[in-house]
């Protein structure tokens, strides 16, 4: 899951995108509407937790121009004013969801992950193929029944090439959905996580590299 941050307080936007990488994701962040705007522009988010009063472009806006262009990305907007009549408006622009500040941790990454299920097409909460066995609600793999001790990176590469079911996932892709934006599009740094994965694994080799296209689990 790709997860963008606008927020203009640099303090704050820095905490929920350490706690949200901690959670396995692949954050970005934003430091104002006009930023945010433009790595929507480019990059495709599953979830986008806005700010209502940013600087540049005003978050309502941001919330228009996306409701408008019909974008897939949903939206958690964040506001200090917590009366209803505001959470209605926020809602009205094209929100998905609303949180007021301050708000509980916790409850936020609970409503990104949620948010993040109605955005993509829903996964079966155990993925199994070739021996490997992957609890995606958990974060646990397995391999033949033996636990697999998986970094962060590595359990999402898996989850990658598990939900292809199959088919190629080119290491463009893996690099866009389990890295952010921060990451050398020209880093060697799949290859590295891949290896490292495939050594957890063991044999036989289940992970296919297929010249010029990408990996793939038959």
């Amino acid at each position: 899951m790709r997860v963008l941050i606008a927020e203009d307080d640099p303090a704050l936007a820095a905490l929920l995108a350490k706690g949200l990488r901690r959670r396995a994701l692949a954050v970005d962040v934003a430091q104002d509407g006009a930023e945010a705007l433009e790595r929507l522009a480019v990059d495709d988010y599953d979830v986008l937790v806005l700010d209502r009063d940013l600087p540049r472009v005003h978050g309502d806006e941001v919330c228009r121009r996306l409701a408008a262009e019909r974008a897939r990305v949903r939206i958690l907007m964040l506001t200090a004013a917590a009366a209803p009549a505001e959470r209605v408006a926020g809602l009205n622009l094209g929100a998905d969801d609303y949180l007021p500040k301050p708000f509980d941790y916790d409850e936020l990454v609970a409503r990104v992950l949620a948010l993040g299920r109605r955005a993509r097409a829903p996964l079966p909460p155990v993925l199994e193929r070739a021996g490997i066995r992957v609890d995606i609600g958990r974060r646990q793999a397995f391999r033949d029944g033996a636990y697999l001790p998986l970094s962060l990176k590595e359990f999402g590469i898996l989850e990658a090439l598990l939900s292809a079911d199959g088919a190629v996932v080119s290491a463009e892709r893996l690099l866009e959905t389990v890295w952010d934006a921060n990451t050398d599009p020209f880093t060697n740094t799949v290859k590295v996580t891949l290896s490292k994965l495939r050594g957890k694994l063991g044999r036989p080799e289940v992970i296919e590299t297929v010249i010029g296209a990408g990996y793939r689990i038959r």
